[in-house]
Formats: C-alpha cells, sequence, structure tokens
C-alpha cells in the first residue's frame, strides 16, 4: 500500500499562525511598525506525506518552517505536533520534542560550522542530547554517511573540502541522526545544480520510504514541488491562497495566483504552448498590505469587493481549499 493510499493522520497542524517583525526607528529604537510576514496561516501535514510550500521570494514559506521550530519566536497561533503544542513546551520538554522535528537548510555551507570536522558536526545532536557513548555515536555517523551516499574516511573531513550537494547530504545526514519523525526541508535544492538536485531529491525520498518520515519541503521552484509533494499549499504576501493534492493543483488550479505561477513553468515538449499570464505590477510590502485581498492589485479578475473583503480560506471541493471571493464551492471560477 502506498503512502498516498494508506490512512494518515495529522502530524502537524498549524492554526493561525502569524508572525510580524518590528521595525524599529529614531533615537530610542521604538517601534513604529510592523512587518507581516506569515498573517493568520492554517494548514496541517499528515503523517508520512510531503507537504510542499510554495510562493515567490518574501512570502513567508521560510518564516512559516523557522517559527513551527520555535527557532523564531511566534506572534500569534498554535502549532500542534503529534497532538501535543509546540509553544506550549518548556525546558526538558522542548528538548525531547526537538528531537521529532529537524530542519535542513537551504544554505549547504554556511549551515555548517566550518571549524567542526563533518562526523562532530553530525553527532552534535547526539551528544546534546545525551544518546550513546561515543563509540555509538561513531557508529551512527557512520551509518548515517552511508544513507546519503558518503563514505566513513568524510567524517574526518571538514565542510570546506566538499561540493555543494556533498554539503546538503551532510545537512540530511544531520537531521537523520536523532531519528526524527517530521523534516522541514527549507528550498535544500535551490543552491545546486540542476543535475545534482535530482540527486537529493531522489535521496529525499528513498528516505522518507525507510524511515516513514513527514516533510514540510519549502520551495519556489513549482517543477521541484510537483516531483516530491503528495500536497501542496501556495502562499502570497504573508497568507495561503490555495491548497490540494499535487494532481489536482497542476490540472485544476482555482487561484488566479496559482494560475499564473503554473503558466510560467516552461514545458519540455517545445510543441506544446502555454497560455502565460502575466502579472503586472510588484509584489505589496509586508509593511503595508493592500487591503482586502492581497492579491487583488495584480489579479486579472479582481472585482470590486476583491478590494475591501478578505477573502475566508474556504474548502471549495473536495480536499481543495481556495482564499478567492471569485471561486463557488463547484471550483470553477466566477469571472464576473
Amino acid at each position: 500500500m502506498s503512502k498516498i493510499d494508506a490512512p494518515q493522520k495529522d502530524l502537524l497542524v498549524i492554526e493561525n499562525l502569524k508572525k510580524y517583525f518590528p521595525v524599529r526607528s529614531g533615537l530610542f529604537q521604538r517601534v513604529t511598525a510592523w512587518v507581516q510576514a506569515v498573517d493568520g496561516v492554517s494548514f496541517s501535514v499528515r503523517e508520512g506525506e510531503t507537504f510542499g510550500l510554495v510562493g515567490e521570494s518574501g512570502c513567508g514559506k521560510t518564516t512559516i518552517g523557522r517559527t513551527i521550530l520555535r527557532l523564531t519566536p511566534s506572534s500569534g497561533g498554535t502549532v500542534y505536533f503529534d497532538g501535543e503544542d509546540v509553544f506550549a513546551k518548556r525546558g526538558a520538554e522542548l528538548k525531547t520534542l526537538r528531537r521529532n522535528m529537524q530542519i535542513v537548510f537551504q544554505d549547504p555551507y554556511s549551515s555548517l560550522d566550518p571549524r567542526m570536522p563533518v562526523g562532530e558536526i553530525i553527532a552534535e545532536g547526539l551528544q546534546i542530547h545525551g544518546i550513546g557513548n561515543s563509540k555509538e555515536r561513531a557508529e551512527v555517523v557512520t551509518e548515517m554517511l552511508a544513507k546519503v551516499g558518503l563514505n566513513p574516511y568524510h567524517a574526518r573531513r571538514y565542510p570546506h573540502e566538499f561540493s555543494g550537494g556533498q554539503r546538503q547530504r551532510i545537512g540530511i545526514a544531520r537531521a537523520l541522526s536523532l531519528n526524527p519523525k517530521f523534516i522541514v526541508c527549507d528550498e535544500p535544492v535551490s543552491a545546486l545544480d540542476v543535475s545534482i538536485q535530482s540527486q537529493v531529491l531522489n535521496l529525499l525520498n528513498k528516505l522518507q520510504a525507510e524511515y516513514g518520515l513527514t516533510y514540510l519541503f519549502i520551495a519556489h521552484n513549482l517543477s521541484v514541488v510537483e516531483h516530491i509533494s503528495d500536497r501542496i499549499g501556495v502562499m502570497y504576501l504573508g497568507k495561503m491562497s490555495e491548497i490540494t493534492n499535487r494532481e489536482t493543483l497542476y490540472r485544476n488550479p482555482l487561484h488566479p495566483y496559482t494560475k499564473a505561477l503554473l503558466s510560467a513553468i516552461p514545458s519540455p515538449n517545445p510543441r506544446v504552448r502555454r497560455e502565460r499570464i502575466v502579472l503586472t505590477g510588484d509584489v505589496p510590502s509586508p509593511l503595508r498590505p493592500p487591503s482586502g485581498c492581497r492579491f487583488h492589485p495584480r489579479c486579472p479578475i479582481a472585482v470590486e469587493i476583491c478590494k475591501h473583503v478578505d477573502p475566508p480560506f474556504e474548502q471549495k471541493a473536495a480536499d481543495h481549499w481556495v482564499a478567492c471571493h471569485l471561486v463557488p464551492a463547484s471550483g470553477t471560477v466566477n469571472q464576473h
């Protein structure tokens, strides 16, 4: 039975998550405004699946990933992991919870300490959590290196001695060493060559099948997200625009923003020509987001209500959620 066919429970539930960053100015550095990086986002990630989170740069994708793991404090909302309130955890309870929630960072070089050999980098989490003795930790390091396609002698080398793809494999091995249930993959292939990207994506798929992992896969490349994700959430300016399964999103997108993003994907067949939807204007600043629907200044089908009323994020069809006034429950777009 595939992971899609198998019954799944929600491993991660995000409810009305908010993250505002203060803007300070003046002699006393008083807070004069707030950057609304994430503003009331809700979704869930099912056990054993890969949930892709996509959108333009600056839409809040990475902020969501870091806030879920409490690498960045939240401004509001709740996050439940395996039924437990993540934001309510303190001290030893939080430390225990973090064993099951790991992250693979975007930049495979700056996320690795250049002063530490690779073996110590991978074993650091084990040491922090008091897992095993030095011999047992060394055995785990050797095992993790093998799992990501590296050799035991690589444990004695330093990060600068590896290529970008190898460094990202080291980052994956570090995240995997604590045997977590859930991993945030924060644009893990965006800094790599295309040929290396496919190798890393295939490695993530292989490890997911072997360890039963659950991924939140953050990316801006829709082709990459299509390759690895089961369900996909599309974000725009701090809010969720659309969530559905991979097949439905690429076959029948409902939100105008999603349609514009998909129209920009190059077709591998030169005889197939997509109708390109070109969005006018720039992405508004999250410091001063527009009223109503945040996408309305660039939306090709916006009407008067879009300018004044923020559309609710509603279920429009089976397992298909959209935030748009012009998408009725039937799943068709009303353009008038």
